[in-house]
């Protein structure tokens, strides 16, 4: 006499975790196919950027503006940086951004610092006054400036640049300063304060170690937004010597005429490729910045 015997059937979390394997490999396939065309999206731009740099007068007159350069011009960058005073402008630049950077880090850590370590009455409201000046347009205080600078004898220097962009840069780098502030232990501050340490010496020696991270990363911003301007720059310089890479760039076809794209876009990748080149370098230290507002103790 034969026993039936029931059959055995697998696990329902066994059979959902076998169909997951299945579908893993689907979902790897297309986040590859995602990051491909991210990459292509935005590499492709800078090749072309820099294959038209290397192009002659004849590439750009008698083919197309997609095709390959017949002949590689490298004397295009040699005349941008020559013919066109590319040079002159990237110091002006190195000149306006340098001090600007310098002063807006070490003024909104010490506000940061002040808003968010310290106790003192009316620090909130200090605050929200520092928020208030991000939403106040740039282009409405352009004119005042300008009349400022003239009747104080600013104008034709450089320092109409250094006080704009160090007066525009400082709201949002103290809330970001005062927002990374706060992820520092104030036990650490309470601790220095009953070992007889002073107001500055835990500002130098206490918390600016401690958000070096958080300071560089908001400096990498704050320099690109600096470095790409182009209204203030074009506004309070009122002669070649005092042009910034941005201003220079927007008159460069006017110095070698309708045609000579080459030098041009020379000098777009003299720009272009050299700060890509400063944030590669401190991509993993902007990384560690932004996650999480920075620093444990």
């Amino acid at each position: 006499m034969s026993v039936d015997t029931p059959l055995r059937t697998a696990p329902a979390h066994a059979v959902r975790k076998a169909a997951s394997r299945r579908r893993r490999p689907l979902r790897g396939l297309w986040a590859r196919i995602l990051i491909a065309l991210l990459v292509v999206v935005e590499v492709y731009p800078l090749l072309w950027m820099f294959l038209t740099s290397v192009k002659s007068n004849n590439d750009y007159l008698n083919h197309s503006t997609w095709s390959l350069p017949t002949h590689w011009e490298w004397g295009n960058y040699t005349e941008a940086w020559t013919t066109g005073h590319i040079g002159l402008y990237l110091r002006n630049s190195l000149l306006a951004v340098v001090p600007s950077l310098a002063l807006v880090l070490l003024m909104g850590a010490a506000a940061g610092f002040a808003l968010q370590i310290m106790v003192w009455k009316g620090r909130s409201l200090t605050l929200l006054v520092f928020l208030a000046g991000v939403m106040v347009p740039s282009q409405m205080i352009l004119l005042p400036l300008f009349t400022v600078y003239f009747r104080t004898g600013l104008s034709g220097t450089l320092w109409p640049l250094i006080l704009t962009y160090t007066g525009t840069g400082l709201p949002l780098t103290v809330f970001m300063m005062a927002t990374y502030y706060k992820s520092v232990p104030r036990e650490l501050f309470e601790a220095a304060t009953i070992d007889g340490a002073g107001i500055l010496r835990m500002f130098w020696t206490i918390s600016l170690p401690m958000v070096r991270n958080a300071i560089l990363t908001v400096g990498l911003v704050q320099f690109f937004f600096i470095w790409n301007d182009l209204l203030v720059a074009l506004t309070f310089t009122n002669s070649q010597d005092l042009r910034t890479v941005q201003v220079g760039l927007l008159n460069f076809t006017g110095d070698f005429g309708a045609t000579q794209y080459g030098p041009l876009f020379a000098a777009i990748c003299l720009n272009v490729f050299g700060t890509l080149a400063i944030y590669l370098f401190l991509n993993q230290k902007v990384m560690k910045g932004l996650t999480g507002g920075a620093v444990k103790g």
